[in-house]
């Protein structure tokens, strides 16, 4: 296979490295439009070589689109425009992004629509850019393949060996059940580490020490507030209303907490905590 990665950072870097290291890829292509990170990947081995958007996908076999949902609810298209101009097309294109609803509506009604398989690795972390990527990101974690029956059955396989390769389990949803599954389990995660910055940022301004203060705990909660704004911008905005629903969700469970620590109603903290404690049937 040689396959071409649209976007090095850590996805597409990650995948870049495990993909070729692996033996599923004999060539791996990449496209980066920051010039920067384009000369990084390349000198750091990310890629056999960096090419242009038109280079790869005539030379490669999968072309992964690893940029911003925004950037790829655009791109989509025009990968499959080109595809309709080969004659007995057999490339693949996936995505990589964190919602889906977008990027299947814009997909559906067009001729190659086939030869695109929706996916997302349920992996990462909070860093970006080729510097991130890494080895085994990905390794025994889950990845989803949204609307798969849209697609060609020989396209799904091909995507599933890839996931494969990456040691991913694969698990199937629509893409409307999949955004809503990652407002609750990713992206109120991100809203909520950025909304923890800022209040102990406003709160550094008076009290220089604070951040001495800070210990593990503080630091795994507010991690995510280090991710990338050009990411997550557009998925929060494409997944608006599921997002809005996980938040006004967890707002309502703020709002019982504070009005339990300000009654000082230690049984109904109690209650709270210990009903939150279940989740440890989910998460160890």
């Amino acid at each position: 296979m040689k396959v071409g990665i649209i976007g090095l950072g850590l996805i597409g870097g990650s995948m870049a490295i495990d993909l070729k290291r692996r033996g599923f890829a004999e060539e791996v292509y990449g496209v980066e439009a920051e010039p920067v990170n384009a000369a990084a990947a390349e000198k750091i081995g990310l890629v056999d070589r960096i090419v242009t958007f038109d280079e790869c996908v005539d030379l490669s076999d999968i072309i992964v689109i690893a940029v911003p949902v925004g950037t790829a609810v655009r791109m989509l298209p025009q990968i499959l425009d080109k595809f309709e101009k080969i004659e007995n097309c057999r490339k693949v294109v996936i995505d990589v992004c964190s919602t889906k609803e977008q990027l299947t509506k814009v997909a559906y009604y067009h001729p190659m629509r086939a030869h695109y398989v929706a996916s997302h690795p349920m992996a990462g972390t909070e860093y970006s850019g080729p510097w991130a990527a890494m080895p085994g990101l990905f390794d025994g974690r889950a990845c989803i393949i949204c609307n798969s029956e849209e697609s060609n059955p020989r396209a799904v396989k091909v995507v599933e060996d890839l996931y494969s390769a990456l040691n991913m389990r694969a698990i199937y949803m629509n893409s409307s059940n999949h955004d809503v599954h990652t407002a609750y389990v990713s992206h109120i995660s991100h809203v909520t580490s950025f909304a923890l910055a800022l209040t102990v940022l406003d709160k550094e301004k008076d009290e220089k020490h604070i951040f001495d203060l800070a210990s593990g705990g503080f630091s795994s909660t507010v991690r995510l507030a280090k991710s990338n704004a050009d990411m997550w911008v557009p998925i929060l905005s494409q997944n608006r209303d599921n997002v809005l629903h996980a938040v006004d969700t967890y707002i309502e469970k703020m709002k019982a907490f504070r009005d339990a620590i300000a009654d000082y109603d230690e049984a109904e903290i109690r209650k709270l905590i210990e009903s939150a404690n279940s989740i440890k049937r989910i998460i160890r």
